[in-house]
């Protein structure tokens, strides 16, 4: 076989881009065990939620197949682990962002309110909905829906919710798209 001929060259290149492709996929699997692993040993400091949710919002603010509609407004401090706050709401915004069809552009909107001792973050999305028969095992480790991943990500939203002596749920309507809710203490 000649190694010059243009069939060779087009080969190993599809090769070399399929192993790394495999490569971050693997090294994303380890991330996300890791960071579940580690979710117990949080790094506490105060943290600007408002300034928290906007710089996750710009990273995927060239997300082509959808918008995400967030205003800034009040500052709200929170004692959190930024990377595993920043880790939250990746989740979330990626999985609304990911949840409408094929021919839908997908439409996500968040905001928050302030209570008393807690904050209440909305992040609604346009999407498919959850189905009814998987609603009970979303927050469940392992499980997902999508032909890539590890199931983790939901999983690891309810454990950092929790950790931070939160709660996490959502809403749901076929058809129509999902809301999810974090609730979480605030600093006074």
């Amino acid at each position: 076989v000649d190694s010059n001929s243009p069939d060779t060259k087009d080969i190993s290149q599809r090769v070399a881009k399929t192993l790394v492709e495999q490569i971050d996929y693997l090294s994303n699997i380890a991330s996300d065990f890791s960071s579940f692993a580690n979710i117990g040993n949080p790094r506490l400091e105060k943290v600007n939620l408002a300034e928290a949710l906007y710089s996750v919002v710009a990273l995927f603010s060239m997300y082509e197949e959808g918008s995400i509609e967030y205003e800034k407004t009040r500052n709200v401090f929170l004692m959190a682990d930024k990377t595993q706050l920043n880790r939250l709401f990746t989740n979330l915004l990626r999985n609304a962002l990911e949840s409408a069809s094929d021919d839908k552009q997908s439409v996500v909107k968040i905001d928050y309110s302030v209570k008393i001792h807690t904050v209440l973050i909305r992040i609604q999305d346009n999407g498919e909905g959850v189905p009814l028969e998987l609603q009970d095992k979303i927050f469940y480790p392992n499980f997902t829906t999508k032909t890539s991943g590890t199931g983790l990500g939901l999983a690891m939203c309810k454990s950092i919710v929790e950790q931070m002596k939160g709660h996490i749920w959502f809403e749901t309507e076929q058809g129509k798209g999902s809301t999810f809710f974090v609730e979480l203490p605030v600093l006074s």
